[in-house]
């Protein structure tokens, strides 16, 4: 894909300067001179990134850059040439949407640097085309995908909570069903209480217990022909755990009540963020259901261990929004450093929520640190320097992010884990470590 950049420039010896250079540098270049001629080309023409001076003969870069916003037309990544002088002005800009901006005289190298960066977001090997990330561990798994697809083996996902261990799975049965036909069944076996887990896995008959008024389905009959992803496996009673080996071996499930066998033809994918070999060891998790389950082993790594895939991520997630209509939003520079400084203690899942809670509540198109993270967010330290242990740091940073989410859910415990993805267990035993409880 070869990018197409607008230079926007009256200067004749900076702009004859800059053509030759990204021309060199393999990129295609429109050279406007003024603002009525950029006006008109960059409503004709789609570009990557757009570069203008704020001095211009017939109008202001900022006037120009104001008018194309109003104008409501999806606009290039702007980056603006400004002098000394007038770097407040430039400022500005940025808090109005312009993505970057360098002072005169500036470093050419460092401009298309920039530019090339911009640029590399938009190719589709490094973002549309990728699913998982385009960091080298994510592709890693990516490329895997294929051949665990062709086979039914079972696949055991391991990842702290918030990495993206259910999008891995989901990745993988996509892989095995091009036609979209078949199904995907996903279960939370911390999140289900102990007396409901076997109907929920295995189904019920009627009147095998009060309440059961019909027969129900448990999720492996639900994910027959498909796949079926339980997900923190770990968190399985000890009781379930030798009924779910026999429905594992077998390929077959009783329901709670009844006596038949109903086969199964499943796909099993486990997920989890304990360390299931320290659990057998501890006698807290069946050694055979452990080598069952754990044929094939994918370790998503924590978000802040793939930096590369921060801001590709945070650019999902904004055009995700864009595309169910709401209006397109962007980072600047200084959000785009806090985001891949912070050490994103939720993982994914964090990122994506202080991004959600970021365009709720900016009133700008412009996402900056302030709107993502607040004045006194976790984040302020992200830019201020290595001043603790980077534990102690984790700690603090997931201490605030539990405190929030508690806050969220007016102190609820199951909502709470539930909206962190975890156990009640699992959260009490935060609480707990982090000493946040009361009293």
């Amino acid at each position: 894909m070869q990018h197409r950049i607008g230079l926007i420039e009256d200067d004749l010896i900076i702009g004859e300067a800059l053509t030759a250079r990204l021309d060199f540098e393999g990129f295609t270049c429109d050279w406007y001179r003024d603002g009525k001629a950029a006006r008109r080309g960059l409503g004709q023409r789609r570009y990557s990134v757009v570069v203008s001076d704020i001095n211009l003969p017939d109008i202001s870069g900022e006037k120009l850059f104001l008018e194309l916003l109003d104008g409501g037309q999806a606009l290039a990544p702007f980056i603006f040439i400004t002098g000394y002088g007038a770097i407040d002005q430039a400022v500005r800009l940025l808090k109005l949407g312009a993505h970057d901006y360098v002072t005169k005289p500036f470093d050419v190298g460092g401009l298309i640097g920039k530019i090339r960066g911009l640029c590399e977001r938009q190719q589709p090997t490094a973002s549309s085309a990728a699913e998982l990330g385009i960091s080298t561990p994510m592709r890693h798994i990516e490329g895997l995908l294929p051949r665990l697809a062709a086979s039914r083996s079972a696949v055991l996902i391991s990842g702290e909570s918030g990495a993206g261990k259910e999008q891995v799975a989901r990745a993988l049965h996509r892989a095995g069903d091009r036609d979209g036909k078949t199904p995907f069944v996903a279960v939370n076996c911390g999140a289900i209480t102990e007396n409901l887990i076997e109907s929920e896995l295995f189904g019920h008959e009627k009147g095998a217990f009060t309440g059961a008024d019909r027969e129900r389905q448990g999720v492996f009959e639900q994910a027959d022909g498909g796949s079926l992803f339980l997900d923190e496996i770990g968190e399985m009673p000890p009781s379930m755990q030798v009924k779910l080996l026999r429905a594992i071996q077998d390929r077959a499930v009783v329901r709670v009540g009844g006596a038949t066998p109903h086969k199964v033809d499943i796909r099993l994918m486990c997920a989890t963020h304990h360390d299931l070999k320290a659990m057998v060891e501890a006698g807290q998790f069946r050694e055979d259901l452990y080598y069952r389950i754990h044929v094939i082993h994918l370790h998503v790594p924590a978000l802040r261990e793939r930096q590369e895939d921060i801001l590709w991520l945070a650019g999902r997630f904004l055009d995700a929004r864009t595309i169910r209509g709401e209006p397109p939003r962007t980072l600047n520079a200084d959000a785009e450093r806090a985001l891949t400084r912070y050490p994103w203690p939720g993982n994914v899942r964090e990122l994506q929520h202080c991004l959600e809670r970021a365009c709720v509540l900016s009133l700008t198109p412009l996402l900056n640190v302030e709107s993502l993270f607040g004045t006194e967010g976790p984040a302020a330290e992200a830019n201020d320097g290595l001043r603790q242990p980077l534990s102690d740091h984790l700690q603090e940073c997931e201490r605030v992010y539990i405190r929030r989410a508690l806050t969220e859910c007016d102190g609820r415990i199951a909502d709470t884990a539930a909206l962190l993805g975890i156990s009640r267990k699992n959260l009490w035993e935060k609480i707990r470590k982090l000493e946040m409880a009361e009293g």
